[in-house]
């Protein structure tokens, strides 16, 4: 299994969260970096993402933000990164973000992380992927996701080895244990990809 270097975080912009799901991004940040890792996220400055990424920066990491043009425009990039990549594109960003990461971690947030981390596990489903993936679960908040995702494997529209493309915590602390523990995903992954 590759070495993980760096960790692709996704996580909220929004400042209308639960305090504790922005105690959990900075305690991520924190953790990522404590535990050497370097850091590839969105690029925003505010919400869960600020949190992480400044906790991090503060903590040492290496922190690397993608960030489509026109919402640099609009002065959403944290303005502190170590680098900060300008793409044209929410698709560009997707791809880049996984492209620089060995592993991707999901913070709680909304309908963009959900999109990415449904990317990242099908990315992984075919093969094109194959670093361990992380569920941040506070206070449960995907236990309605994770039911889904068993539902899928359940009613036959993933397979059951599918179950084995991501793990979940409950607190950051336990990201890299979780991520290093992962089992390693089988390069022929797209032969059982497709159920039959």
């Amino acid at each position: 299994m590759t070495p993980i270097r760096t960790v692709c975080v996704y996580a909220s912009s929004s400042e209308r969260t639960p305090p504790a799901y922005h105690e959990a991004a900075s305690g991520l940040g924190r953790h990522l970096a404590a535990e050497g890792f370097a850091i590839v996220y969105g690029g925003g400055s505010t919400g869960s993402m600020g949190r992480m990424a400044e906790a991090a920066l503060a903590a040492g990491a290496k922190v690397t933000g993608v960030m489509p043009r026109f919402m640099d425009e609009l002065e959403w990039s944290h303005r502190s990164l170590t680098e900060l990549h300008l793409v044209d594109d929410m698709h560009q960003r997707k791809r880049m973000m996984l492209e620089l990461a060995d592993a991707v971690v999901a913070l709680p947030g909304g309908c963009g992380t959900f999109e990415e981390l449904f990317e990242a596990i099908s990315w992984k489903k075919l093969g094109l992927f194959l670093g361990p993936i992380a569920l941040v679960n506070v206070n449960g908040y995907y236990a309605s996701c994770l039911d889904l995702l068993q539902r899928s494997i359940g009613e036959g529209f993933m397979d059951a080895r599918h179950a084995a493309m991501w793990s979940v915590v409950s607190q950051p602390e336990e990201v890299a244990s979780a991520l290093r523990s992962a089992p390693p995903w089988p390069g022929n992954a797209r032969s059982f990809a497709l159920s039959r």
